[in-house]
């Protein structure tokens, strides 16, 4: 029963007002994209530019330069043997299997400095220059290179070479984990888009409130309301 018809017709109008525009933030309104892909597009464009490290990556792969790791690795699928060798050729580097072991020789600061290259060229997003250079998806080489790095990681560890280890996890984290998850996202600075930050988060802020004012007023109409 409706006790109170003004509060509760107020909260049932902004309750429909308020699913009306989550339904348009969930049509593909914006250039084949809903309005969330759109936000979270504009946000990731944003961060993009703060998540370059490959300068700072550079230098750490320099500190390496000169230092010769033998290391026995397991790979169990053939595919991913050779697209490893391809990747360990672009350093100079050998390797020899015999198994499901992989046995690589390496200068660990040219290895890490040869992922690097490609770890920028796929965060400038030109997965086509990787793919001419190793004639398969850009996508697939960053992904064996982080494999790659993950199995050097651990092998160093094992060595109990803990400073050189955690190098490379760092450059894996920094660079090719980076350069993966941003492919083909277009980097803006955020004052080119502080108009749009700013609205979103004003729109975030009062979408919430209408829909909590929107509840209120329907459990006052019902006669139902808060107290000490």
């Amino acid at each position: 029963m409706i006790a109170k018809k003004r509060e509760f017709y107020i909260g049932l109008t902004m309750l429909i007002g308020f699913t009306v525009v989550l339904g348009i933030l969930f049509a593909p309104v914006y250039h084949g994209a809903n309005g969330l892909s759109f936000l979270d597009n504009m946000f990731n464009s944003m961060s993009k530019g703060s998540a370059y490290y490959i300068p700072a990556m550079k230098v750490e792969a320099d500190k390496l330069a000169g230092t010769t790791i033998n290391l026995t690795l397991t790979v169990d699928k053939e595919s991913q043997r050779e697209i490893l060798t391809r990747l360990l050729d672009q350093a100079n580097a050998s390797a020899s299997t015999a198994g499901t072991d992989f046995t690589m020789t390496a200068d660990l600061g040219r290895l890490l400095n040869a992922c690097i290259i490609d770890a920028e060229t796929m965060y400038n997003n030109d997965g086509a220059t990787i793919v001419q250079k190793y004639q398969t998806n850009e996508r697939v080489i960053l992904f064996n290179w982080h494999q790659l790095l993950k199995k050097i990681e651990k092998g160093l560890t094992k060595e109990k070479l803990f400073k050189e280890g955690k190098a490379v996890a760092l450059i894996n984290q920094r660079a090719v984990e980076t350069a993966y998850n941003y492919y083909k996202v277009e980097a803006k600075s955020v004052k080119t888009s502080a108009f749009m930050l700013i609205f979103a988060l004003v729109f975030y802020v009062i979408y919430t409130l209408w829909y909590g004012f929107g509840i209120m007023f329907i459990f006052e109409g019902l006669g139902m309301q808060m107290e000490h």
